[in-house]
């Protein structure tokens, strides 16, 4: 087994990619050096500042366009997101949604929201997204088909779902996946939350081919300070999905007419004026991530036990937070990893604990999880933000 680098010598790998950067030097942060300004003024000036406004719309265009979708619909976070893709799903309370267990909780979090159960599913090291040899193992072994729907033998609730994740930024086997979701009848839902920019086999991650869901969280690489959008090539799902996250409202000139229960999740003005301004950028900010992970790669090259994690084969990842990889480790080398990190100034992560293991879902349904298990000690997430990136690019 090669021994892994030491602390001192992986804050000087990362050293020598963000030079003399002032410390301490955060996860990611957002980068505000276009029209942010002059776009939330506008809104401020005209009072339009709520869910209705010139830039909602505008935004829910440019990111359809940006995609390569048909429409987008954009809303106040990207867990609300996930929860009305999950409705326009078909998605119904008593359901199990197969999930990846290596993921942020938001995405277990919206299929209980929907009243449905998070099965747990493993993932692959090349991707860090849901294994779809794994997944398909597992389906065999726990489910059945039974009147034009797949049950679960042990528990004995629909499988209605399968929703992946694209990991960092890293696209998953989308294709194997879906696959797998026609063979077993189910809805695939890609939840792309931090994959904008991302692409595979060519073509954008969210454009469309199924419903997928992104979060402009102040975190990601464009945000809308808080912010979703579901994208979608259905006309008629969007449409009603539009209804039925603006409260249910029907249109009239002044009369409040509701027609079922609806949810106020819609995006408000001012989110959307600055989601316009930082999607102007987008182009730039993805080459200077594509820029940083390539430096990271090389100042990683040869350091023991210790590699960044690429793009998947027929993917190009947006490198949301770029990966440091062990090849094997623990949790005390991970955690006094962090601590040297922290105490240089350099504020990596570990990757999320597995859902599996948090308190309200151990009692969940779920495969064999032992690849999930062991990437969550063998993960590090480095300083990833825009900024450092951008000294990295051509003049």
């Amino acid at each position: 087994m090669t021994r892994n680098a030491t602390s001192s010598e992986i804050i000087a790998a990362i050293s020598a990619v963000i030079g003399d950067a002032p410390r301490p030097i955060a996860l990611h942060e957002p980068l505000f050096v276009g029209n942010e300004n002059a776009y939330v003024k506008s809104c401020i000036d005209t009072g339009w500042v709520s869910s209705v406004g010139a830039f909602v719309n505008r935004f829910e265009s440019d990111l359809a366009a940006f995609c390569g979708a048909r429409r987008a619909l954009v809303m106040v976070n990207g867990t609300c997101a996930l929860h009305a893709a999950l409705m326009l799903s078909g998605v119904q309370a008593g359901d199990e949604v197969l999930i990846p267990a290596l993921t942020f909780v938001a995405t277990a979090n919206a299929v209980v929201h929907a009243g449905a159960v998070p099965h747990f599913v493993d993932v692959e090291e090349s991707s860090l997204g849901v294994d779809p040899v794994a997944l398909r193992a597992h389906l065999q072994s726990i489910a059945r088909q039974q009147s034009g729907q797949t049950l679960n033998r042990l528990t004995g609730r629909p499988i209605r779902a399968l929703m992946p994740v694209h990991v960092f930024g890293h696209p998953c086997q989308l294709g194997e996946l879906a696959a797998i979701a026609r063979e077993w009848g189910l809805q695939l839902i890609e939840d792309a939350t931090e994959a904008l920019g991302a692409t595979l086999d060519g073509r954008p991650v969210g454009d469309g081919r199924h419903t997928a869901v992104f979060s402009f969280n102040g975190n990601k690489i464009i945000t809308t300070g808080g912010g979703g959008a579901v994208t979608t090539n259905d006309e008629e799902g969007y449409q009603r999905l539009k209804h039925l996250t603006t409260a249910a409202k029907q249109p009239h000139a002044w009369a409040f007419l509701h027609d079922q229960v609806g949810y106020n999740y819609r995006m408000p003005n001012l989110n959307a004026a600055l989601g316009c301004a930082q999607l102007e950028q987008a182009p730039r900010f993805l080459a200077a991530k594509r820029a940083l992970a390539a430096a990271y790669a090389r100042a990683f090259a040869g350091l023991g036990g210790l590699r960044i994690l690429p793009s998947p084969p027929g993917t190009e990842s947006n490198y949301w937070l770029v990966t440091l990889l062990a090849e094997s480790a623990d949790q005390a080398w991970l955690d006094a990893t962090l601590q040297a990190l922290h105490d240089a100034g350099l504020h990596c992560r570990p990757v999320w604990q597995p859902l599996h293991l948090l308190p309200m879902y151990r009692q969940h349904p779920r495969s064999p999880l032992t690849r999930a298990e062991s990437l969550a000690q063998r993960i590090i997430s480095l300083p990833s933000g825009v900024r450092l990136g951008l000294p990295l690019l051509p003049a």
